[in-house]
């Protein structure tokens, strides 16, 4: 599509203007699709259904039920590193779209250590370094944009304390002549009555823990493989009890 070509479609199909976006003037309201009506009723008074091959990964998929800490013991501080950035956008996905690497699903509830319930809006800031051990910000010579944030995010618990995110397994780097830190991923925990926690989350099986200095046990945690057609993403859980300040 030449420049003039897609100027015009952009001006008359999607209604561009100096100022912006405008609906055109021939928009429809999008139809709503209904409700279960007459068809929920079937439902409820239909046999058995045809069994669902996809049950066993939806099960996987879906929130797990909370449970508490055995003994709300505080989650262990670990050290903040140098590559945090202040004011990551919030969202669900840490990397960007079509990320290299292993795709893993981290989820867990923020839990009160004083209360021993679950809390909600907790602010989580998550970062890390890609699949080659690389930050955004780790060459001072190609800072990144203002604006542009790779590999970061936050997020927010949700009512029952509970928070999920999606990114790539992080590889791990070198950081002196026999020194590599194991892959990890930072975690950096406020809410407004309770201690802010500056953490980190480690892999079981990682063989650079063994070298590592700033690694603590209780923060490191098992994957679970899922497989979804051809294709595969790892499972694990972090959950976080904070002390009240």
């Amino acid at each position: 599509m030449d420049t003039i070509n897609r100027r015009s479609f952009l001006e008359t199909g999607l209604g561009v203007t100096a100022g912006g976006l405008l609906l055109p003037a021939l928009a429809m309201p999008t139809e709503a699709s209904g409700d279960l009506g007459a068809y929920g009723h079937f439902v409820a008074q239909s046999t058995p259904p045809v069994p669902n091959p996809a049950a066993n990964r939806l099960r996987d998929i879906a929130i797990p039920a909370a449970q508490a800490p055995a003994n709300f013991v505080l989650t262990e501080t670990n050290i903040l590193g140098p590559y945090h950035r202040q004011n990551a956008p919030f969202r669900g996905k840490i990397t960007p779209p079509l990320e290299p690497g292993n795709v893993l699903l981290i989820r867990g509830r923020v839990w009160a250590q004083d209360t021993r319930r679950t809390l909600p809006n907790v602010v989580l800031d998550i970062w890390q370094a890609n699949a080659q051990g690389r930050y955004d910000n780790d060459d001072p010579q190609a800072p990144p944009a203002a604006n542009l944030f790779v590999h970061r995010a936050r997020l927010m618990t949700d009512e029952a304390g509970y928070y999920e995110y999606e990114t790539i397994h992080p590889g791990p780097y070198q950081i002196g002549p026999r020194a590599w830190r194991p892959s990890h991923i930072h975690y950096w925990v406020r809410h407004t009555n309770y201690r802010p926690l500056i953490t980190q989350l480690y892999f079981r099986g990682d063989l650079h823990q063994r070298e590592d200095q700033f690694i603590r046990p209780s923060l490191i945690i098992d994957l679970r493989e899922v497989r979804v057609g051809q294709g595969a993403y790892k499972v694990g859980a972090f959950d976080i009890v904070l002390s009240p300040r």
